[in-house]
């Protein structure tokens, strides 16, 4: 049996779950979030408590029914709470400034450049150089995330770039400290 598959989810109050032609719905606060329910894969609801089960132990339903649970569990999450990615600007002259919806990232390049978020994303600027990515989904916020990091990942030598908080970068010695 599948670790991940087998756990409860337990749904709160404010939440509203269906199932209506092999379609997952979780609808919150949020907003509405939706997930294909594959055939070899059956749900219970016992009160406010979630479970799923499989039809047979095939390779393929024994990975869709751990990632079927995880994938609704996030649903939940994030239509109560939301996900919330932070990432840190580091580099002499580098910010990030907020134009309206969009962000507007100055990272050493001859230009600055505009990113504009996809529907359901936002993002928030606490100083020039922290900021946040925010939404529902979990799979689009880290998507958005790895973009914008992607802009100027950062680099081994002085560790400028756009990181994530928290992350390490192992940094490498320069030209002199190799003789």
């Amino acid at each position: 049996m599948s670790r991940v598959g087998k756990k409860q989810i337990i749904i709160p109050k404010a939440v509203n779950f269906t199932v209506a032609n092999g379609v997952i719905s979780v609808k919150g606060p949020k907003g509405e979030m939706k997930f294909p329910l594959h055939e070899s894969i059956s749900y219970q609801v016992e009160g406010d408590v979630l479970t799923f089960s499989r039809a047979n132990d095939d390779k393929k339903v024994r990975s869709l029914h751990g990632l079927t649970r995880a994938t609704t569990a996030w649903m939940v999450e994030g239509v109560v709470n939301g996900f919330t990615r932070n990432l840190q600007v580091e580099g002499v002259g580098y910010k990030v400034e907020m134009r309206g919806k969009n962000l507007l990232l100055n990272l050493g390049y001859s230009h600055p450049i505009l990113f504009i978020p996809p529907d359901g994303v936002e993002f928030t600027v606490t100083t020039p150089t922290v900021f946040a990515v925010k939404g529902m989904d979990k799979h689009l916020v880290g998507e958005v995330a790895s973009k914008v990091r992607k802009l100027r990942p950062p680099e081994p030598y002085k560790g400028k770039g756009i990181r994530y908080e928290g992350e390490f970068i192992r940094r490498k010695a320069g030209k002199s400290a190799g003789k």
